[in-house]
């Protein structure tokens, strides 16, 4: 095809595309890192079980300061990315939600009922056939463990099944996990923070309602948010409420509007593309004034029409997405096994296992399903129930989160393996049968 084939399509294509881009760029994105997860998790469950276990284990627990002798902050490796770097993970979170609850698939009753009722039901009955299996062992606070969906390792097994799954699939997926999240948050929130110090929680909140403040009065610069943010991190961190949880609260604050409107911008990015026009594009080894002086208006238009909340959420994608997850994943899902622990395999393990596979599926399908007949809300078009359920299937991929909590939530290490080895053990079911059962039903759709 030729570069004048290709422009022709592109000036061409369905105006729905565009709008589409956004969201395809974001699933490729999340797809990737989801194999990359997997990779991480290999790589740490091999050195965790190989000559180089001690070497592993040894390195998370080894202490790294941040500061000088006027202000230091010492924290072991391990706690520095579960505590500080996955803060990050969460405000990229309260990002996501901020902006679905604005303009995405949140943003409407009718449109938000089917994946809000659709993750109810994704917690409710794990957490709940967990308390059921585990009703007569150890480490029933652990019922928040089974409750997550990881959208990256659920999207990146949606990857692998092609151009044949339906994008309304793809966006359902994205919005029942993402409300998941936000449920995450709140059992983070409320059940596994340690005792509370209200004197520093005061003064992170006074600071908090200080970053609201910035945006009412549409302060736009994303560095006095930052640093404020990273106070209110620590005063988190120091006060007893878990500080991931200042990620998602930190993200609310950020502006989510633009400074001009999208008909403004076409039109002054366009008069200022006629100084770059055939008649004064003759090559030059410099650029005239008018030229210079367009291209610095063009840069203050894009500044202006992208919100800072858009620009931090495009722009954190890929740190998040390649750097941190894999390095929480690659410190975290290190289990031994073998040894300490694994003779109760079939107590809290298997709880957190079959709460995970069977719980999302009953939970995520059969509350979808109540929504729909009750009139609540509609199937997508080009969903059928078939496709519901193979999501619901891939919902019972927990990792990130459900690793996360059970650090939360459990101390004693036997307890802790026992969880992790039923969390690796449950996600690898749900994406086997997700992939498979969906691979089938779009077979046949085909």
């Amino acid at each position: 095809m030729s570069y004048s084939d290709d422009y022709l399509n592109d000036t061409v294509r369905d105006p729905f595309d565009t709008l589409k881009q956004p969201f395809l760029r974001f699933f490729r994105i999340e797809a990737s890192g989801g194999i990359l997860l997997i990779v991480a998790t290999v790589v740490a469950l091999v050195m965790a079980n190989s000559d180089l276990g001690d070497v592993y284990e040894s390195f998370w627990k080894k202490d790294f300061t941040i500061g000088t002798d006027a202000f230091k902050l010492t924290k072991p490796i391990i706690l520095w990315i579960n505590d500080g770097l996955m803060a990050i993970f969460f405000f990229l979170v309260g990002l996501e939600i901020k902006r679905e609850l604005l303009a995405g698939e949140l943003s409407s009753p009718k449109k938000a009922a089917l994946p809000i009722i659709a993750a109810v039901g994704g917690m409710l009955v794990p957490a709940g056939l967990f308390l059921f299996f585990n009703r007569n062992g150890q480490g029933l606070e652990g019922w928040g463990i089974p409750m997550a969906t990881d959208i990256a390792f659920s999207l990146g097994i949606l990857s692998l099944l092609g151009k044949r799954v339906p994008i309304a699939l793809k966006v359902f997926l994205v919005a029942f996990a993402i409300i998941d999240d936000i449920g995450a948050v709140l059992v983070i929130a409320f059940f596994y923070s340690s005792q509370i110090h209200w004197d520093l929680m005061f003064m992170a909140l006074a600071l908090l309602g200080l970053l609201f403040v910035f945006n009412t009065i549409n302060l736009r610069y994303i560095p006095m948010y930052m640093i404020v943010g990273w106070v209110i991190w620590y005063l988190f961190l120091k006060s007893g409420i878990h500080p991931t949880i200042a990620g998602v609260l930190i993200a609310f604050s950020i502006p989510a509007s633009r400074k001009i409107q999208l008909k403004d911008f076409n039109y002054r990015i366009n008069r200022n593309l006629n100084d770059f026009s055939e008649e004064s594009c003759e090559e030059s080894f410099t650029l005239n004034q008018r030229q210079l002086a367009a291209i610095d208006n063009m840069q203050s238009q894009i500044d202006k029409v992208q919100s800072p909340l858009q620009a931090l959420e495009y722009n954190l994608h890929g740190f998040v997405t390649y750097i941190v997850m894999p390095l929480f994943a690659f410190a975290n899902a290190g289990v031994v096994l073998g040894g300490a622990g694994l003779e109760s395999f079939n107590t809290l393990t298997l709880s957190i296992s079959g709460s995970l596979v069977l719980g999302k599926v009953l939970g995520i399908f059969l509350f979808s399903y109540l929504t729909v007949r009750l009139g609540i809300s509609a199937l997508p078009n080009k969903i059928s129930w078939h496709h519901i359920l193979g999501a619901g299937m891939l919902g019972g991929i927990g990792f990130t989160m459900s690793l996360f909590i059970s650090n939360l939530a459990y101390d004693n290490i036997i307890l802790l393996n026992q969880a992790k080895l039923g969390i690796l053990l449950g996600s690898l079911v749900a994406a086997i049968l997700g992939y498979v059962y969906l691979k089938i039903v779009l077979s046949r759709s085909k």
